[in-house]
């Protein structure tokens, strides 16, 4: 069984992507690991040049800053990334820069991965989504963060990278799937306030135009941790590889807990979806297959 990994990165220390941890993260599951840097105005390629493993493979890209339509230049450089894969991989891990694979997992997602080795029906894997909002203490349980996504895909160029990156699909179609047991730590939205507000005006130049960007005045001020309608005390432990980033964290953030800032209709959602684990009206790019 042979795995490649995936990923881009562009501006990684720029906007603080904890890309070193998420590269490094699947190298124990992986054969090689495709990463595709784009030009930067930073030290993005120096970073990934000093990560100690003969697995990693660099290849340079210029990002076309005119696709903003839904982040679709996202999209793009994912789809450039995985054309570069070996094509005798079987499976392809997908990671983003701002996600860690946990080493706790590499055991099931082996198992996950042999076991469906040979199932064709099969499409991808499915990883719960675990994300940190805030500070690495606590985590965003709010119905705006989705819960699961693909991240390994079979070795197919019919399978591309869908609107901005977050899935896939094939032909158009969503993937069948399966779960993988394993999970991702996304740690997106842990930043300190200021470094959050340039990463989030950044994200937005990949959407919308220059006029939106300049009339949007909260671009331009710290970035407010409160706005987020429900977070949740994280009592679980962190990837190894994170600690140390972690034991560098100078800012604070503390929310009200158990204060759900949200209408009532979507407070009355929450409550079922507590109450069941199951998510009214969740949105899922994927199908899962029966067992």
């Amino acid at each position: 069984m042979f795995v490649s990994g995936f990923t881009i990165i562009r501006n990684a220390s720029k906007y603080d992507y904890p890309v070193l941890e998420s590269i490094q993260s699947i190298l124990p599951i992986c054969d090689e690991v495709i990463v595709l840097v784009g030009k930067s105005e930073d030290n993005t390629l120096e970073l990934i040049q000093s990560i100690q493993s003969d697995k990693i493979k660099i290849h340079h890209s210029v990002w076309d800053d005119s696709l903003r339509e839904g982040g679709k230049v996202l999209a793009v450089e994912t789809d450039k990334a995985m054309d570069l894969i070996n094509p005798k991989a079987d499976w392809c891990f997908y990671i983003q820069a701002d996600e860690v694979f946990p080493e706790k997992d590499i055991l099931i997602l082996k198992l996950a991965m042999e076991t469906h080795l040979n199932n064709k029906s099969l499409e991808g894997l499915l990883f719960e989504y675990v994300h940190f909002f805030g500070s690495y203490n606590f985590i965003a349980s709010s119905r705006d963060f989705y819960r699961n996504e693909i991240r390994v895909i079979r070795n197919n160029k019919n399978i591309r990278s869908y609107k901005d990156a977050q899935g896939f699909r094939i032909l158009g179609k969503k993937l069948k799937v399966k779960k993988s047991g394993a999970s991702i730590y996304h740690y997106g939205w842990v930043r300190h306030p200021e470094m959050m507000s340039n990463k989030i005006k950044n994200f937005h130049q990949l959407w919308h135009s220059d006029q939106w960007i300049q009339s949007q005045q909260q671009l331009n001020e710290s970035f407010d941790y409160n706005g987020i309608d429900a977070v949740d005390m994280y009592k679980g432990t962190h990837p190894q590889l994170m600690l140390k980033r972690i034991s560098e964290k100078n800012w604070d953030f503390q929310p009200a807990l158990n204060k759900k800032n949200i209408p009532f209709r979507k407070k009355v959602l929450y409550f079922i979806e507590k109450l069941s684990g199951f998510r009214l009206g969740e949105y899922k790019n994927y199908q899962i297959l029966n067992e």
